[in-house]
């Protein structure tokens, strides 16, 4: 025992010594040159130091690292905001350290300025539901563009954020659409899977329905205008939780693969 002293020493003034290293070396090499002394120390502090880094420079969810093709993955998104109960989401969001995808509406960007920059700001998605909301296909091809066009705009000027991706409101998408859509270099983004918040209006129906239709994979229509679907989501990120779950932006789903500007995801019926 006495012969490993000095090195033992001698490693710990070395590490003392030695600018920080990330979690992965740190673990690895002392626990390859000192066991047990010195491990708990510095992976401990390592560790840390790397999480918060990447919770500050990341967003999405890089910094939990999900992968949807080793675990129940299920996306929530969030259209018609942001609004007045969009920050006590978020807020939950961040307790839960769950990242989602917002669907937002130009003019109301415009009304709620900050709480915009918050939601990118804790790093979710953004994607474009068009400027007043209208059904796309009914437009004229102009009108279309300006509808998706000055919401990018105005999220860009108001986030720092290009979004690429759109979803048109009732779902409502054609050929025109589609092809406006990738001209603004924009995918459109549908779902498999709906709350239907806006008719129930209820929050332990609308917790119900969602975790009723929960399947990996799925993409799941929410509304963050409605204080009842706010108020369901303490239960519904907790069940899912339990259920092992890990709730994700919706190109997380995608593992990799990029969309096309104008191409449909996830391509389904609605439930």
């Amino acid at each position: 025992m006495r012969r490993w002293i000095p090195i033992m020493i001698a490693a710990m003034v070395a590490l003392a010594a030695a600018p920080p290293a990330t979690a992965g070396t740190a673990s690895g090499t002392v626990t390859g040159t000192v066991t047990g002394t010195v491990t708990g120390t510095v992976t401990g502090t390592a560790s840390g130091t790397t999480r918060g880094a990447a919770a500050g420079t990341t967003t999405g969810t890089a910094s939990k690292a999900v992968d949807c093709a080793r675990v129940k993955c299920i996306a929530l998104t969030f259209d018609d905001g942001p609004g007045r109960y969009t920050g006590k989401l978020l807020d939950l969001l961040r307790r839960h350290r769950t990242k989602v995808t917002f669907f937002l509406i130009g003019e109301r960007v415009e009304k709620y300025p900050a709480i915009a920059r918050k939601i990118a700001r804790e790093g979710h998605q953004i994607g474009v539901h068009t400027f007043t909301h209208p059904h796309l296909p009914t437009l004229l091809d102009d009108q279309i563009r300006d509808e998706l066009g000055r919401t990018k705009d105005v999220i860009r000027k108001v986030t720092g954020k290009e979004p690429d991706l759109m979803r048109p409101p009732y779902g409502d998408t054609d050929e025109r659409v589609g092809a406006i859509a990738a001209e603004l270099g924009m995918s459109q983004i549908l779902w498999n899977a709906s709350s239907r918040d806006w008719e129930l209006r209820d929050t332990d129906a609308i917790a119900r329905r969602v975790l009723s239709l929960a399947k990996r994979d799925r993409v799941v229509l929410m509304h963050d205008i409605w204080p009842q679907t706010v108020a369901a989501m303490p239960r519904i990120l907790k069940t899912l939780e339990k259920r092992g779950y890990h709730v994700v932006p919706v190109t997380s789903l995608l593992r990799g693969r990029h969309l096309a500007p104008g191409e449909v995801y996830p391509v389904g019926g609605w439930n």
